[in-house]
């Protein structure tokens, strides 16, 4: 595939994603934001360790930060643009993340669809998440059919149906291997699946991988997994769950070392029960059309930064980077 013709692929993704995504969970798009405020407790802290990229405004004074996800702004927007139990909104995220490692599938530049809907107190459980991940796994199926139809040499390659595990459960059927080991080796097993229960401590005494202690539940989210035949490995296409109420806020935070942040503006709102009960999460676009036209390099879906050693060993590969 031409790079022009690659262009004329990921519109088609894009497009087919972004309406089946609308009507199948019930979302309205609406416009986000590329930075927010610093001192809000709206920009999503990721790991903990990430540095967002910030500036100071002439005409106000005021500091901001590029943001690095919509995690929590999402939820107080739900209730600023007054929507109710059932709906929800979707949004095109683009956001700088400086301190990511750059490689075949990492970039500093992350865009991606950012949904978040409104949920009921009593569907706070699995069947609910796994509901809604069975049902953006539905549309990776038929992005991948309309592909074929349209470029036969693009095989179908995704499972009828997606396998569900939690963290526990993997690392008891692979001890004594890494998280990414571990999610390599179901990969390959299954094909797709959905590992639910990220960012708490294993019974090993260690995290399965980190996660922001004020958003996601830690019990009632996970990651959207596909064996990638390209690169023989995991790929992580998309990361969602049910968003953390004000019980699971408070502990999650402790557990975290970070129960000061209960002073901030957005979590005073969500302790005092303004924000209504969500669920949500974040689906990549560089990602699903770099898995799905199979390409190598995430670089030959977008427009980013790379180091010039890495884009001499793609040019001799023949990969040629945007």
């Amino acid at each position: 595939m031409s790079p022009k013709e690659t262009q004329k692929a990921i519109k088609m993704i894009k497009v087919f994603f972004e309406h089946e995504l609308s009507e199948r969970l019930n979302l309205t798009r609406v416009s986000a934001p590329l930075f927010v405020e610093m001192g809000t407790g709206l920009n999503d802290d990721l790991n903990g360790i990430e540095r967002p990229v910030s500036f100071d405004v002439k005409s106000t004074g005021n500091h901001i930060e590029i943001v690095q996800s919509l995690a929590k702004w999402k939820r107080k927007a739900l209730k600023d643009y007054s929507f109710t139990l059932g709906e929800g909104l979707y949004t095109n995220m683009n956001a700088i993340r400086r301190d990511e490692d750059l490689d075949k599938i990492h970039s500093i530049y992350v865009d991606q669809w950012d949904w978040e809907k409104i949920i009921g107190s009593g569907e706070r459980d699995l069947d609910t998440l796994k509901s809604t991940v069975s049902i953006i796994y539905s549309i990776f199926k038929d992005a991948e059919a309309m592909l074929h139809a349209k470029y036969p040499f693009i095989q179908p390659i995704l499972p009828d149906s997606l396998s569900f595990i939690t963290t526990e459960e993997l690392l008891a059927m692979y001890p004594g291997t890494t998280p990414k080991e571990r999610e390599r080796e179901y990969a390959i097993k299954t094909g797709a699946y959905f590992l639910i229960g990220i960012g708490d401590l294993l019974a090993d005494g260690q995290k399965h991988d980190g996660r922001a202690p004020d958003y996601d539940d830690w019990s009632l989210n996970g990651d959207l997994l596909f064996f990638n035949p390209v690169h023989d490995d995991v790929l992580e296409l998309s990361s969602m769950g049910i968003r953390v109420d004000s019980q699971t806020l408070s502990v999650q935070l402790d557990k975290a070392g970070a129960s000061d942040r209960l002073e901030l503006p957005f979590h005073k709102a969500l302790s005092s029960g303004e924000l209504p009960q969500t669920m949500g999460g974040g689906i990549g676009q560089s990602r699903i059309c770099q898995f799905l036209l199979r390409k190598y390099h995430i670089g030959e879906v977008q427009c980013s930064i790379w180091p010039e050693s890495m884009i001499r060993e793609m040019k001799e590969m023949g990969v040629t980077l945007l």
